[in-house]
Order: structure tokens, then sequence, then C-alpha cells
């Protein structure tokens, strides 16, 4: 699609920043001695993952089943739903189909959840819960739990957990790492105490990968290869890090402000408590999205020059998991003119 832009809105990547970002992280994993699986429902997309692949990661994470099929449709044979997954009958038997291609680890956090795996293949690991407070056993009863799963068949092979509070101002990301270690050790140890080898010690978040837990021998970040509007604001990476941004066309000038063709059924509808915004614009750093709706947002430039009618601006969303989500395909740039496009493959996979 060599110099053809698409109509407005769409999502874009560049490509430059995309591998930068890819490679940074790949590099710092290898220097800490640790493996990188990163989540791939960030992207969706087997063209980014291979990428990852090639960068050394030792396999990759997913939230579903569904991802995980077209995943391994893509020749992925090393998979991780870090999900406490609840298997129907449907649900067992795409598992079992999986399995028969792949090395698949499932989450589980329960021993009703764990019994429900046995037979199927699947590989599991206990989900503690580091301070994020969603699934997830307290990181002392995951001895319990895994020998429990053990004796009713299943193959555990360690424990995993995500400290989602690290998407904190402040001091929050440093005291998320430090909630992530203290429990990842505690639950190595509850395991070592009933037999059971924890192999696996398995965390991460991109929010708090600088700071991640020394105690994890495996991390799991997914945002860090788009960066978003979250990650700048809380200072996880830098605006040269972003490689995600919707293009948008001013459609507007109403009230002196930008009013822009890309709203929450592009940008996606996320605004933490503590966000300035619900996104930004790579190119006016100081500006915010401070109203969005279905198909517009409207962003204050606090004084400055507004963009021309018609103009096309470079959007930020705030989470771009969400963003990536709503769109078919990403259109790659390089220098600045598109070259490619890649689709989300597995958009909407979310069962």
């Amino acid at each position: 699609m060599s110099g053809s832009w698409p109509a407005t809105p769409f999502l874009a990547v560049d490509l430059t920043v995309l591998d930068a970002n890819i490679e940074r992280v790949a590099g710092w994993a290898e220097g800490r001695g640790v493996a990188l699986r990163p989540h791939v429902k960030t992207h969706k997309s087997p063209e980014i993952a291979h990428r990852q692949a090639d960068a050394g990661a030792s396999g990759i994470t997913v939230a579903t089943l569904g991802e995980a099929e077209v995943f391994a449709q893509d020749g992925f044979d090393d998979l991780f739903v870090a999900y406490p997954l609840w298997l129907d009958d449907d649900r067992r038997r795409r598992l079992q189909r999986l399995t028969e291609r792949a090395r698949v680890r499932v989450g589980f956090d329960s021993l009703d959840a764990a019994e429900r795996l046995v037979g199927t293949g699947a590989i599991g690991l206990v989900e503690i819960d580091s301070g994020h407070h969603r699934s997830g056993v307290h990181p002392i009863a995951a001895g319990e739990l895994a020998v429990r799963a053990v004796d009713a068949g299943l193959e555990v092979i360690g424990v995993f957990t995500f400290p989602g509070h690290s998407y904190a101002m402040g001091g929050g990301r440093a005291a998320a790492a430090l909630a992530e270690a203290e429990a990842l050790a505690s639950a190595r140890r509850s395991l070592e105490k009933v037999g059971v080898a924890a192999q696996v010690v398995s965390g991460g978040s991109t929010p708090s990968l600088s700071m991640s837990a020394s105690e994890a021998g495996e991390l799991r970040p997914g945002v860090y290869v788009f960066n978003d509007a979250q990650q700048w604001e809380l200072g996880a990476c830098r605006r040269e890090q972003i490689a995600l941004t919707c293009h948008a066309t001013v459609v507007s000038h109403a009230g002196g402000r930008l009013v822009l063709d890309a709203g929450s059924k592009a940008l996606g509808a996320d605004r933490a408590a503590w966000a300035s915004g619900f996104g930004r614009l790579l190119d006016h750093p100081d500006a915010r999205i401070v109203q969005l709706s279905e198909h517009h947002a409207v962003a204050e430039l606090h004084g400055q020059p507004l963009p021309a009618l018609g103009e096309t601006v470079r959007v930020v969303p705030n989470h771009a998991c969400n963003a990536a989500n709503l769109a078919d395909e990403f259109v790659i740039v390089v220098d600045g003119d598109p070259v490619d496009t890649w689709s989300v493959a597995a958009r909407g996979m979310n069962a």
C-alpha cells in the first residue's frame, strides 16, 4: 500500500519505533537473565508477535482461548493463557485441540477450575494476588492449591501474577513491583513446602517493568511494544517511544478547541481516575483530549495555534490494547510514509 493513506480515523504503527521498543525490552530482559513472554493481547497481530519472537521472546502470553487459537494457527507453539479459564464442554474441546499442536499453559485459582483442566493436555500455573485484588489466591495459599491440583491429575509447574496496581501515579509503580516480588517469593516457598517445584515464577507489567521483581524468572509485559498515553503520563515511556497513534482529521474549531473525527469507537473510552485526559496528541505534548463521544474527540491546546480544518493529527490513545481491539488493521509507517497494512487478526477474540 506504499504511499496511500486510508480515510481517517485509523491506527498507524511507526515501524522504526515499534522495532526499537521490541529490541530495547528484549535486551533488558536478556541482561537481567529473565525470560520474556510478551502479552500479545495488546496488539493481537501475528506479524508483531513474530518480531518479538525473533528478538528472543521465549513464548507468548494470551488472554483467551480465541487469541491462543489465532496465534497457534500462525505457528506459535508455546502459549500461556494467563487467565483463570472456566472450561465448559466447548472450551474443553477447543483446549484439547489446541494442546495437540502447541504447548499450552493455563492459569487457575481454584481447585474446581484445575480439575476441569485435567485431561486436556494443558499445564497449570497457580495465579496469585500480588495486590491488584482481581483474580488469584493469597500467595501463602498457592502451595495447598497446587498440591491438590496435582493430586487431581494436573501438571503444575509454578505460579504467576499480574501487578495491575502498578498503573498508579507517584510511587505506585515501585510499590507494586515490591509487592509483586514479596508475593512471588512467598508463593514459591509455599509450593516448595508441599513438594511442588516452582519451575516457572512469572510476573511483570509495562508500568513496573524497569522495577520488576528479581524473584520473577519470567516477565509478561504487553503495552511496551506500542506504549500509550497512560504509559507516557506514568513516566513509563518517553514520547519518542510511542509507536501507535490514531490518525484523525480536524473537523471543527467550535469553542476554540480542536474537534477530531476519532471518538471512542476508534480510541477506546478508557480513562483512569488519575489520567489528565482521554488521550493526547503526539505532536502537541501539552494538549489533552478533554471530551470524548462515539465519533468526536475534543482537544484543548491551551492557547497554542490550532491545526487547520482538514489537517491530520496523531492521537495517542489512553490504552493501546483497547484501541487495537477496535481496528481491523494497522497501517504500517516508515519515515512518515505508509508502506503496508497488518491485520489485527485476534481482534474480538474475547472467548
